[in-house]
């Protein structure tokens, strides 16, 4: 498709649609017990990032199943799965395969006992406390509800299933193996995201930035190691780190402008061996957050002058002064096309009702799916929010004031059900709006 047309079908789909695209409940009624069956497999068996085989080879068999065109092992272990129907935009649909480093204590009799090996040659343990298992199962659940219902739309389905996104490199790599040139570049992008505040059967959405920027860095503190008792005689990396750790504080809350969203989080710190020795370098891991480049160039340039300067006040020579490094993987702003929000938003309206569709604001949360909407010239693009929290639940946590169990706990535990038909009849419902626009 070429620009002029692409940017047609641009004009028609973000335009209001006289035709409903409501998915029948009974269509979806009748495949729940199999996408139950399909959740409660990825669940139980979940893979970290760039460690997704089993996953992607189950997805791709599925989606080759209800008749698409399916392509393995594209920028790692992705899945693209491609069905045409003849003349009309193309949209993208997106789902995550990986897991987390987390041992699952939700006690549920499909929870995942996985140990497994990551990327940095470490044991751990493993569990879908992100829902990707829910997107993976919804991205099936839309495929065969939209491959039976060909006669209501035309155009072209790129359904993918994107590896390593909790490491914020599985769109780039898909993207920089040709995603765009070897298969229909999308006209339009969606996604959906699970969302642990919502009940299950609602869908929230933000029109807008609606995620924040992603950094992830490392900082390396050396020190002069030494004998617990005697530490004058050492330089302490411990004690530094500590120092480092409240200085990166003020970044934030002194440095940037307090109407700035902005985020420094110390995620992880690994320092000594044993009680009586002073050890010699510590490694820390953060997550860095913003909504503006401007933002976030000066959290980093203030890290990298607090943490050398709280070195040389330690009094370590040039050559052992604490290391900052940027992962290369930076994860853009996800930003959701206002008018495309805005069509969506009636659709869900129209099937779920208008009080299951549920306004939320900007969150400080990244997403890789930005990427896709990024490429030049940009491409209209909307993650929604799929509602997960047990309404009972929901209820008494609202009433208790209590917190809900977040995403990347090992608590986190969606309705599965309701949230499947849910992301199911929301997420057909918005491809077949798009798809439908060159109808007569």
């Amino acid at each position: 498709m070429n620009v002029l047309s692409s940017l047609l079908w641009v004009s028609l789909a973000l335009s209001p649609s006289s035709k409903s695209s409501a998915v029948p409940v009974s269509d979806i009624k009748q495949d729940l017990p199999k996408l139950q069956q399909l959740y409660f497999d990825f669940h139980r068996n979940p893979e970290l990032s760039f460690r997704e085989q089993k996953t992607a080879q189950r997805l791709a068999d599925e989606l080759s199943q209800a008749g698409y065109e399916v392509t393995r092992n594209f920028g790692g272990h992705g899945v693209v799965g491609v069905l045409q129907n003849g003349k009309g935009p193309t949209v993208l649909i997106r789902a995550d395969l990986d897991a987390l480093p987390i041992r699952e204590q939700t006690g549920l009799s499909y929870a995942s006992k996985v140990e497994a090996v990551d990327i940095d040659g470490k044991s751990k343990p493993v569990m879908h406390a992100c829902g990707h298992d829910v997107h993976m199962t919804v991205l099936v659940g839309t495929a065969r509800r939209l491959a039976a219902q060909r006669e209501q739309w035309s155009g072209t389905l790129v359904l993918i299933g994107q590896p390593a996104e909790e490491r914020g490199g599985g769109a780039k790599a898909m993207l920089e193996a040709g995603l765009f040139k070897k298969f229909p570049r999308p006209d339009f992008n969606l996604a959906l995201h699970v969302s642990p505040t919502l009940p299950a059967g609602t869908v929230g959405y933000t029109s807008g930035p609606a995620q924040a920027t992603v950094d992830s860095m490392d900082i390396e503190v050396y020190g002069i190691g030494g004998h617990g008792a005697y530490p004058h005689t050492t330089k302490d990396p411990i004690v530094l780190s500590a120092q480092i750790i409240n200085a990166l504080q003020t970044v934030v809350s002194r440095e940037i402008n307090p109407l700035e969203p902005a985020v420094v989080t110390v995620g992880s710190i690994h320092g000594g061996h044993k009680h009586n020795i002073i050890s010699d370098k510590v490694t820390m891991q953060l997550t860095l957050r913003s909504y503006s480049m401007e933002v976030r160039n000066h959290m980093i340039a203030a890290i990298n002058r607090q943490v050398k300067n709280l070195g040389k006040a330690a009094g370590l020579p040039k050559q052992r002064l604490p290391k900052v490094s940027l992962n290369d993987v930076f994860v853009p702003v996800t930003t959701n096309n206002p008018a495309l929000t805005a069509r969506m938003v009636g659709v869900f309206q129209r099937v779920l009702g208008s009080k299951k569709v549920v306004e939320q604001p900007p969150v400080m949360g990244g997403e890789d799916f930005s990427r896709y909407g990024l490429e030049v010239p940009n491409i209209p693009s909307l993650m929604f929010r799929l509602g997960t929290v047990n309404p009972r639940k929901y209820k008494q946590h609202i009433r208790s004031k209590k917190p809900f169990p977040s995403l990347h706990t090992p608590f986190y535990t969606p309705d599965v059900i309701p949230t499947l038909r849910t992301g199911v009849q929301a997420m057909t419902a918005a491809a077949l709006e798009l798809l439908q626009q060159n109808k007569p």
